[in-house]
């Protein structure tokens, strides 16, 4: 059996998508499973595109995810380097080998040329293709003889090579996802494998460097999948098509509303992340905000981009990292395109948090306290993660929703204030606060008992005292127990904000 090689492929043309995650993670799944290979290789060919940053923001993704390559940049591997740019001298021979096998021929026409020619097609209302109907008629190879080509050749006119699509051929490929799936060469133009400044376009170091990193498994988005048509003429023409990696084309991620491919426009759009960490560009509308600043857990957006696309045809949802690994097969992999559905997105994230350790949660929010100018102790902050988890959907609600256990109340519910808070009410709780001073050993199960006493013994209602007690802690009636809110807060500060809060309510209730 052949080893399981699979690679992940990125351009580094800007912040990567999603998408482009997700595929990484499906190709991380199954060469975990089969005890295989994952390589990441840097497709860096289109130098007008390079993005100089990217690349360090692909790395820095994958790690964030967990989804650690075998092979790659930084890392090194038998197959390497890794980064297409430091494979140029190569691409080239493997192009005139093409066209000395007949299979690609070099093609001088220029950039003004083929305007002219796509602007006349337009004119007659059809669209121009450079294919098997009119390369003879261009100017090329193909079309002169070989004194004219030496000639030129040796002149040092620029020239590109291009591939020889053969004609009226149906090209077949077996898709693991999609099954058979038919091309016809006559729609297929004849694309350009070696571009003038000797550079290879993605089609020919595509197939180059699958070939020689001995891949297997070519596991990528459905927008590649017209693609492949060309792949498996190059297989063919290299004579390589025995050896021919095995396809399998990922469905596509839609928009929430379920109509056409989710675009990194969308997410600044609807508010929410479609790239893993934050990109920062030259302009600030290339400027987003990733899943990790929205404050999700690595491990859910895993657990959430393995669903965009595959189901493990069970009720089962959550699914660590390892059982992941476990469980994945490429057979249940979906045609249909996958529902972009944040609100799902952030259901496996909460399911996260609760099931989160506190010591992890606490070192996960830490930064976040920190940058809000507070430096508790690590267990304060354990034990705040443990009354909050359950209450929070993201990291940043930790502090959105439970800032009162690290600075002063900044606002006090008004309308349970103006229906709850009597001022001829304000011995009693003069009687509750004095009862709070007296206890040694502050800790929720004595707060409770006491204080649920204290109500008892004087015929008041538990509704009249334990809101307002709340209010006074927290500003809210929602949030943890008040009983270990007090507990933790401390039995000064919560005499303390009693002080603070019926001045207050006085104030509110009378506005």
């Amino acid at each position: 059996m052949t080893a399981f090689r699979a690679r992940f492929a990125p351009s580094p043309t800007g912040a990567l998508h999603i998408g482009g995650v997700r595929t990484a993670l499906y190709n991380y799944l199954l060469a975990r499973q089969l005890g295989g290979t994952f390589i990441l290789r840097i497709e860096d060919t289109d130098q007008t595109r390079y993005v100089p940053e990217a690349e360090g923001y692909i790395i820095e993704a994958l790690r964030w995810c967990g989804i650690e390559p075998d092979e790659g940049p930084g890392i090194g591997g038998e197959y390497g380097p890794y980064r297409q740019s430091e494979r140029k001298a190569m691409y080239g021979r493997y192009a005139e080998q093409l066209v000395a096998s007949g299979n690609a021929y070099y093609a001088f026409d220029t950039s003004e040329a083929l305007s002219a020619k796509r602007a006349a097609y337009e004119t007659e209302k059809k669209t121009f293709r450079y294919d098997s109907s009119v390369r003879d008629d261009l100017d090329n190879s193909l079309a002169m003889d070989k004194a004219e080509l030496h000639a030129r050749l040796a002149s040092g006119e620029a020239y590109t090579i291009r591939l020889k699509v053969p004609a009226h051929e149906i090209v077949k490929v077996q898709d693991l996802v999609r099954g058979e799936v038919q091309f016809n060469s006559d729609e297929l133009d004849d694309k350009i494998m070696l571009k003038a400044d000797g550079m290879p376009t993605y089609h020919l170091a595509n197939v180059v460097d699958d070939r020689l990193m001995k891949i297997s498994h070519v596991i990528r988005g459905e927008e590649w999948l017209p693609s492949t048509a060309h792949h498996v003429l190059l297989y063919r023409a290299f004579d390589w098509e025995d050896e021919m990696p095995q396809f399998a084309h990922l469905p596509l991620i839609l928009k929430p509303n379920g109509k056409g491919k989710l675009s990194k426009r969308d997410g600044a759009k609807f508010g929410f992340p479609v790239f893993p960490l934050a990109w920062r560009g030259k302009t600030p509308e290339d400027a987003f905000d990733g899943f990790r600043e929205f404050g999700f857990l690595p491990e859910a957006v895993n657990n959430f981009l393995a669903f965009l696309g595959w189901n493990p045809g069970t009720e089962q949802e959550i699914f660590s990292l390892e059982e992941l690994i476990s469980v994945f097969d490429s057979t249940k992999i979906q045609k249909a395109g996958a529902r972009f559905d944040i609100d799902k997105a952030k259901w496996f994230n909460q399911q996260y948090i609760m099931a989160t350790d506190n010591a992890t949660l606490a070192a996960s929010i830490r930064p976040l306290i920190k940058a809000k100018g507070h430096f508790p102790t690590d267990t304060f902050l354990e034990a705040f993660c443990g009354l909050m988890k359950e209450r929070v959907t993201l990291i940043p609600d930790f502090w959105e929703k439970g800032y009162y256990f690290f600075e002063d109340i900044k606002k006090y519910e008004a309308k349970p204030v103006r229906k709850k808070w009597k001022p001829e009410m304000r011995p009693h709780f003069d009687n509750l606060v004095a009862l709070l001073a007296s206890i040694d050993t502050f800790d929720a199960e004595t707060i409770e008992t006491k204080t649920k006493a204290f109500i008892e013994n004087n015929e008041l209602r538990m509704g009249d005292i334990l809101q307002i007690f709340r209010l006074a802690v927290s500003g809210t009636l929602k949030g943890p127990s008040i009983f270990d809110m007090a507990a933790l807060l401390g039995k000064d500060e919560v005499l303390r904000r009693f002080e603070v809060a019926y001045a207050r309510f006085d104030e509110m209730k009378s506005a």
